[in-house]
């Protein structure tokens, strides 16, 4: 338990590092915008603006569910980090839709000023330093599974992303070709309209107890294989976080005594626990109807 804690913490100081890459390169690209007069990298620098606010909300979640379980939440304040992960998507979806917007009225309408090329060294500078940062949270994200930091690190791809095409911009605005701003632009918000989708619908299907069927199976296919075991009648899973709890019947022996099937459950849950990670498990005990017919694999009950 304490490892998953620690985890959170690991969590946060990737979220640090994004958080003072925004901060830093956001008054970078907004001062040197000014002295450029590159309204496209104004309008880049406003962008980690917003990206400033993803990142304290995915602070403050991941801040909240290191709270230990009390009487109101006897489970702990693990959900706190994947509601945090859904608020970014809306801030995601928000900024995808605004470069919808922007690069659709340019492609329309044409685009008229030319930026300075001298802020062509500017996002390319700025996308490296993203990308980088993405490639070191997306890899700590994986290794601790934290949802809240890898929703994080592909907010981070899409800043890489927008600077580099912030750098094709000015590009092609100097080689007289303007339509490729809104070209360029067009792609990188169907792509942040994307990522936003997935990390919206993530969330919401965690929030509302989703649980993925096939590691239903998986759990069924290893229990099954402890001897004593005679039918996973059901199982059911849910996601508090990072952790998974899981509730499971099984039926054995009727003959069996008490100590043997006790000692049947605690197998079921350091199995469980040590090859899957689950956090906890919650056996129950049935004896064996050799009269039922046993669950099928598509009928598997989640939750």
């Amino acid at each position: 338990m304490q490892q998953r804690y620690q985890n959170l913490k690991i969590a946060q100081r990737g979220v640090i590092i994004s958080l003072i890459a925004y901060i830093t390169l956001s008054l970078l690209k907004i001062t040197i915008g000014q002295i450029s007069h590159s309204e496209v990298l104004l309008a880049d620098g406003s962008g980690n603006v917003t990206d400033i606010f993803s990142s304290c909300a995915i602070m403050i979640g991941l801040r909240l569910a290191q709270r230990p379980p009390d009487e109101d939440h006897q489970y702990g304040h693990w959900r706190a980090e994947t509601l945090a992960t859904l608020i970014t998507s809306f801030i995601m979806l928000l900024v995808a839709l605004s470069v919808l917007y922007s690069s659709v009225t340019d492609i329309v309408f044409g685009k008229k000023e030319v930026p300075d090329i001298y802020a062509l060294f500017v996002g390319l500078f700025s996308g490296s330093v993203m990308f980088g940062v993405y490639l070191h949270n997306s890899y700590l994200a994986k290794k601790i599974n934290s949802a809240s930091l890898l929703a994080i690190a592909k907010d981070t791809r899409n800043d890489a992303l927008t600077s580099f095409a912030t750098s094709i911009t000015i590009v092609g605005a100097n080689l007289k070709m303007p339509w490729l701003d809104g070209v360029v632009a067009l792609l990188i918000g169907l792509t942040i309209l994307k990522t936003a989708y997935n990390i919206f619908s993530d969330s919401a299907f965690s929030l509302s107890d989703g649980f993925d069927d096939d590691l239903l199976l998986k759990y069924t296919d290893a229990v099954r294989e402890i001897p004593g075991v005679e039918l996973v009648h059901n199982i059911q899973g849910r996601s508090y976080g990072a952790n998974i709890f899981v509730d499971i019947i099984i039926w054995v022996d009727p003959q069996m005594s008490v100590r043997e099937s006790h000692h049947i459950t605690e197998k079921i849950e350091s199995l469980l626990r040590r090859n899957f990670g689950v956090l906890d498990t919650d056996v129950h005990v049935e004896p064996w109807d050799v009269d039922y017919e046993p669950i099928q694999p598509n009928e598997l009950n989640s939750h």
